[in-house]
């Protein structure tokens, strides 16, 4: 490649869009990036003074042009835009229809999003041009190059503008509607109109209209404060705000993603050894007969030298859709809840619980693509020592600190659980 090192070393390291391309000026591939600077540099590396491939097809490459884009959930969207445009020859060559897909909007009174393959799509079109008129024709958006990332920007864009995603037409029993992915129209808690606002702007996103999308915001925001309608106004404000730092929440795939423990760091769990970790969450709920079911998480970082608990980064939750002593379902409840927010991902999950609790906390994960090793612990059947059970690839760990978390995140579960039957008994009272 004829690209210099200078002009390597001169890449931004915001998101975006990077465009290599050969001899002819064609286009050979399509990529998107977090950091432009990081993701093009993987490719090269130096030797005497000059870039030489890590790739095989790099070495056909001659010119790189770049694309900027203020998140990368538009990274992703202008990728996907420009492979359907220019066809490149290496985005193209391991792909085949089935590896294809779309995202269709359902036409319904309370429109919604769903993901289909290329044969799925044909025979809903074949099904809808035999029930209903052309006007009521659904909106199709792709093909999208992986199904798994175009799942997970729905799953970011749904965070920010709610909508309702099944097929039934109810809200009862949406776990969905109860941590705030679903708006609940069929509940009556969100107008057609408003509804309709939310399907819009996902659209315009898709379409890459961010900016016009952000400016007709901005403008509606206005005048609700203008009209003293402050509760209006700061929903779009906050928005708004996260439409313009989805970087921090986006996990499109490993560009993204946080960054793996190097080989050196992956070792056995529950040795002894230097923690390299950065962040530990520890979960755990507390009840009493299935009542005032609580949940808690608990943080504990090296943000201070030594791995200690960060109070200022608890969190607890009040079990809202689990009903009775179902631990395992309040602690999915609690997971799911947690991570719908955009707080800083830890580098490893404790889970006050036996297996039941690791697979139901990988289920999870799985929902909003990340990939976080998990550490189940309980007490064992004499009660005196701990039994684990884990999944991924968990750090050493001095067991003294294993239990030090689980024993904080019990605490303040049990801490919460008091002070809520406390103020439930108060209010009996009066």
């Amino acid at each position: 490649m004829e690209t210099s090192i200078k002009k390597l070393k001169s890449l931004p390291q915001s998101p975006g869009v990077y465009i290599f391309k050969n001899k002819a000026g064609n286009i050979l591939y399509v990529g998107k990036a977090g950091s432009l600077k990081d993701r093009v540099g993987s490719y090269f590396q130096n030797r005497d003074g000059y870039a030489r491939p890590i790739e095989i097809y790099i070495s056909e490459v001659t010119d790189l042009e770049i694309r900027k884009t203020d998140t990368v959930l538009e990274a992703y969207i202008l990728e996907q835009s420009l492979i359907k445009k220019y066809q490149p020859k290496y985005n193209m060559m391991s792909k085949d229809d089935k590896s294809f897909c779309y995202v269709v909007v359902i036409k319904e009174d309370f429109p919604r999003f769903m993901i289909m393959r290329k044969t799925e799509l044909k025979d809903l079109i074949l099904t809808l041009s035999l029930s209903r008129r052309g006007s009521q024709k659904e909106k199709i958006y792709g093909p999208y190059t992986s199904k798994k990332q175009i799942e997970t920007v729905l799953k970011i864009l749904r965070k920010i503008f709610p909508y309702h995603a099944k097929p039934q037409k109810t809200e009862k029993g949406c776990l969905d509607y109860h941590i705030g992915l679903c708006p609940g129209p069929y509940d009556g808690a969100i107008s057609k109109k408003d509804y309709q606002k939310n399907i819009r702007a996902i659209r315009m996103i898709l379409e890459g209209k961010k900016s016009g999308l952000v400016k007709k915001m901005k403008k509606e925001m206005l005048e609700h404060s203008d009209n003293q309608d402050y509760e209006r106004a700061a929903k779009l404000r906050n928005q708004m705000f996260a439409l313009q730092h989805v970087q921090d929440i986006a996990l499109i795939n490993n560009e993204f993603s946080p960054s793996p423990l190097r080989p050196e760091d992956r070792t056995p769990p529950l040795g002894q050894g230097k923690m390299k970790l950065i962040r530990i969450e520890g979960y755990d709920i507390s009840n009493i007969s299935g009542k005032y079911s609580v949940g808690s998480m608990v943080v504990f970082d090296n943000s201070e030298g030594e791995i200690k608990s960060n109070k200022n980064q608890y969190r607890k939750f009040k079990i809202k859709t689990v009903e009775g002593a179902n631990d395992v379902g309040a602690m999915e409840e609690v997971l799911m809840r947690r991570f719908r927010n955009n707080w800083a991902l830890p580098n490893l999950i404790i889970l006050d619980g036996g297996r039941g609790h690791l697979n139901m906390a990988r289920r999870v994960l799985r929902v909003y693509h990340l990939d976080i090793p998990i550490l189940a612990v309980a007490k064992g059947l004499t009660r005196k020592k701990l039994d684990f059970c884990f999944w991924g690839s968990v750090p050493k760990i001095p067991k003294n600190i294993i239990e030090q978390i689980r024993n904080e995140a019990h605490r303040f579960a049990i801490k919460y659980h008091r002070d809520l039957r406390s103020r439930e008994a108060v209010k009996t009272f009066k």
